[in-house]
């Protein structure tokens, strides 16, 4: 990490189908090796899910989900902690399946280079009714990575809603790291909306998708004017990209392209715009 740059890893993998413990042996394989071949990386980034081994479209143990559920913190936690400490590299390991009391969320956490837990996130909008994990009720995180500036995470489907990258914005994330596992047709959807939400919020956006045995792939990073930077194509790899955050703090102060100032112009707007943007309850006016 050099002055306001953020070299990020972003791992499209394959997760050892349903096998929790082998998918966990594999990223710490991965990690290590790249740790190794590439040491100027910063942040290794992962799938949404990657670590329950979920592989959609092929047929799993009834209730995986819940056998593979893990408290946060907990021994996996510990586990993916010692990791991140023993490269001294900040690791974004996607998500895993969090038990919560009674609740099950789709969380993902933040490791940084001294292994310690700094940022947990219970993803807000799971894609229903497919995803049958609990919703999550606070606001996506942001975090500081010292020497280069400041980061914020959301969770595949959560791309979908405009609002959920510009809270990000709003609170100071140059950079919106956005761990997916989509293995649909609208996959072609979710590659205009990672452009939308970097033109629209001028940062980047680095958005990585798994590759189970059916669908997936295409991850994607997109600079803060709409610029792509990579996309994966539907094999299992990685792409390694030098994010500079300055580009971001430009980008904010003299306009997308040089021409439009979107986040200071949405700051400086009536704040009934933003009452009027939200829905009325359900069953409700």
């Amino acid at each position: 990490m050099a002055g306001s740059t953020l070299t990020v890893l972003a791992a499209q993998a394959r997760p050892v189908p349903w096998d929790a413990a082998a998918t966990l042996e594999k990223l710490e394989r991965s990690v290590r090796a790249w740790r190794r071949t590439l040491p100027h990386v910063d942040l290794y980034l992962f799938p949404e899910l990657f670590l329950t081994g979920e592989d959609p479209w092929t047929p799993g143990p009834p209730d995986h989900a819940r056998r593979v559920a893990e408290p946060v913190p907990g021994p996996l936690t510990e586990r993916l902690s010692r990791l991140a400490r023993s490269i001294g590299r900040w690791l974004v390991p996607g998500s895993i399946v969090e038990r919560a009391g009674r609740k099950l969320h789709n969380t993902a956490l933040v490791f940084d280079p001294e292994g310690r837990l700094v940022a947990r996130y219970r993803k807000v909008f799971p894609w229903k009714p497919y995803e049958e994990l609990d919703r999550g009720t606070e606001p996506p995180p942001v975090f500081e990575i010292p020497g280069a500036g400041r980061a914020g995470v959301m969770i595949c489907y959560d791309g979908w809603f405009p609002e959920m990258a510009r809270s990000l914005a709003f609170r100071g994330a140059e950079v919106i790291l956005h761990p997916t596992l989509t293995t649909t047709a609208d996959r072609e959807q979710e590659l205009v909306l990672a452009r939308a939400n970097a033109i629209v919020n001028q940062c980047y956006v680095v958005n990585v998708n798994a590759v189970p045995s059916i669908g997936g792939g295409r991850s994607i990073g997109v600079d803060p004017h709409g610029r792509v930077l990579f996309e994966l194509g539907f094999e299992e790899g990685f792409a390694v990209e030098t994010l500079d955050l300055a580009l971001v703090r430009d980008a904010r102060e003299h306009g997308a392209r040089g021409l439009s100032r979107l986040l200071a112009h949405a700051r400086e707007a009536p704040p009934a715009i933003f009452r009027a943007a939200r829905p009325p309850r359900a069953g409700g006016r």
